[in-house]
């Protein structure tokens, strides 16, 4: 099977709730995160809502926005 194109609307008359999008993510410079692949770091740098340049001690990272698998500490 394959996923819709499209996410699934929610009608009004529903009896269920909207599913709630989480808010997005913001970091600032000198923030600790976290990555799941990376480990840990510090973030060194900033591209408004595009990416974060993070420094992981062994390497420098730039990680695209949603951040889906860093997480601030």
């Amino acid at each position: 099977m394959t996923k819709p194109a499209a996410p699934k609307r929610h009608l009004p008359t529903s009896p269920f709730k909207a599913p709630v999008a989480p808010p997005p993510k913001h970091f600032a410079v000198g923030d600790q995160v976290t990555h799941d692949m990376y480990g840990l770091g510090r973030v060194i740098g900033i591209e408004d809502g595009i990416a974060v340049l993070v420094d992981f001690g062994s390497t420098q990272e730039r990680i695209l926005s949603p951040y889906a698998k860093m997480s601030k500490l």
